[in-house]
């Protein structure tokens, strides 16, 4: 297999057989990054069969499945740290090599080793065209909201910072609070992550917004709302969710009327994040209080959809209805094509770096739960998938034995923070 040198750390190549991974070793590289989705063509190894054969020749491996026109940030830096984490120079391959070549392209632009005018010559130079790359800035230069993810491992949630490039005011969303369900100790790792990351970009925080009660961690809001002083937000049908809770953890005490929170937003309201328009959809389905937040040309739409290799959410949570997500998603659909969709999960399918990012028009494309279906056949195979899966863990659970004894561990008890949780934190 022929590769093309790009310099001492990396270079890039086609598909390779198996025999195309002994003779990488044997030139001296210690890592192989597979770009390429499975399934492009016949006769393609694979995700599975490439990883093997790396481990056969002692390789590292890393797989990060891109697709050209629908490159994201989080590949980029997924293949920035693929290359770090390799002990040695690595060779980077897709079909051709442009994607893999026009991935390290883009991470050195937006690190500023690379000016964006200067990446068609670049390419041009190793004999690849990597105008699909400039388009990319382009794009990325025009768009209203800047968005920061951040990825919590434990339940693959993701949590963002969405702000106004020109007020440098900004929004949390889905804020994850660390939690050790066997001794109750929490953890503001995350959150903290997070106000560093304000603190380093200059932002002020305007919002901390939650998409929903989330059922596999407890929201940071409340930490975050002490930390910054922002007001705090939900959906309004979050009542709901705490009447059900009620009956279900026999809470008599359970405050019922989401004044945990200091606003409940409505379908339809509007507000802003410095001078980005802000506005919210009521997106049930996967619970009964799901909403879709839609910031400039960005929708955050959490369990809603996840990336299009990934799907849809699960729909039997109490109060969860697959009619009523098929109809949440059509509504996010509507949007303009172009839309960012932001996911609040992703499980890796296949082993992938993780992704969050996708749009409108991709998820139209390539959802297998969403493409050529319609609502019977979506609501059939969401029931089908739900009965295969594991069943629901409300992370309530975890705490049921405290909160029916009346008692949990005092703070610093046995060396451990432990959990003193705030009823918007649920």
């Amino acid at each position: 297999m022929t590769s093309v040198r790009v310099n001492e750390l990396i270079s890039v190549a086609g598909q390779p057989d198996a025999a195309g991974f002994a003779a990488f070793a044997a030139d001296g590289f210690a890592g192989v990054i597979n770009a390429r989705p499975d399934g492009e063509e016949p006769g393609q190894p694979g995700n599975a069969a490439e990883k093997a054969s790396a481990a056969a020749a002692g390789l590292s491996y890393s797989f990060i499945p891109v697709k050209g026109q629908e490159i994201t940030e989080a590949d980029i830096r997924a293949f920035q740290a693929a290359m770090a984490e390799a002990k040695g120079p690595v060779v980077a391959h897709c079909k051709s090599g442009t994607r893999a070549l026009t991935l390290y392209a883009l991470g050195e632009v937006l690190d500023g080793r690379m000016k964006p005018g200067d990446i068609e010559t670049f390419g041009q130079n190793l004999g690849f065209d990597l105008a699909g790359a400039h388009r990319w800035l382009e794009k990325r230069a025009g768009q209203a909201a800047d968005v920061k993810a951040f990825f919590e491992p434990r339940t693959c949630s993701v949590q963002y910072v969405v702000a106004d490039p020109v007020t440098r005011r900004c929004a949390i969303i889905d804020p994850v609070l660390d939690f050790d369900e066997m001794s109750g100790a929490t953890g503001t790792a995350n959150a903290d992550a997070i106000l560093a990351y304000i603190e380093n970009e200059g932002l002020t925080v305007e919002w901390i917004l939650d998409t929903h009660p989330h059922a596999d961690h407890f929201s940071a809001a409340h930490y975050l709302q002490g930390k910054t002083g922002a007001p705090t937000a939900i959906g309004a049908h979050v009542t709901d969710v705490q009447t059900l809770w009620k009956e279900i953890y026999n809470w008599p005490a359970l405050a019922t009327d989401g004044s945990q929170w200091d606003r409940l937003f409505a379908d339809g309201d509007m507000f802003e994040i410095g001078a980005l328009k802000a506005r919210v959809m009521f997106s049930p389905g996967h619970t009964l209080a799901s909403i879709t937040y839609v910031i400039g040309d960005a929708a955050f739409v959490h369990d809603t959809v996840f990336t299009p290799d990934s799907g849809t959410a699960r729909t039997d949570f109490p109060g969860g209805s697959a009619s009523a997500l098929w109809r949440s998603i059509q509504a996010i659909l509507s949007l303009p094509e172009e839309t960012r969709l932001f996911s609040g999960h992703d499980y890796q399918p296949g082993g992938r770096h993780p992704r969050w990012e996708s749009t409108v028009a991709a998820q139209k494309r390539a959802n297998p739960h969403i493409s050529g279906i319609d609502e019977a056949g979506f609501v059939a195979l969401r029931q089908a998938r739900d009965r295969t899966l594991p069943k629901p863990k409300l992370m309530l659970h975890a705490l049921q034995v405290n909160i029916r004894g009346g008692r949990l561990p005092e703070p610093e008890e046995n060396g451990r923070r432990y959990l003193k949780i705030p009823l918007d934190a649920l």
